[in-house]
């Protein structure tokens, strides 16, 4: 039983990680992962995506902003570049994900907000160039 609700949260998880950040980036992370990180990878997909990101009170947009605004406020730039990429990706207009990064100057920091706009930028530019 205890291990039915591990894998039923898994296969949640992977469905929502897989539908926020895109097959190809899900993809390459399976491919990457080994002994060492599976029990990580086993844990974030279970817990972030099969759990928190599954409920209900928030859409998907809105924990994709929140996502933007709290790595924003923390300076984890490798993860907020993905997850303005995924955003912009899902149809998040860059220009709600700028009043977000412009909110976060105000009550988390005028540089980590300014790197995410350089980061929305890059990634609007490079979409763009995709067309």
């Amino acid at each position: 039983m205890y291990q039915q609700g591990r894998d039923a949260a898994h296969e949640t998880g992977m469905r929502n990680r897989r539908a926020v950040l895109g097959e190809a980036h899900v993809d390459a992370a399976v491919e990457k992962q080994t002994p060492v990180t599976a029990m990580f990878q086993d844990f974030i997909t279970r817990t972030a995506w099969g759990d928190v990101w599954e409920r209900g009170g928030l859409d998907h947009t809105q924990r994709r902003l929140l996502t933007i605004a709290i790595l924003t406020a923390v300076g984890n730039n490798g993860e907020l570049d993905m997850h303005i990429r995924a955003a912009l990706r899902a149809g998040v207009s860059a220009d709600l994900i700028g009043e977000v990064l412009l909110h976060t100057a105000v009550y988390a920091g005028v540089p980590n907000s300014n790197h995410g706009f350089k980061l929305l930028q890059q990634a609007v530019t490079d979409l763009e160039g995709d067309k």
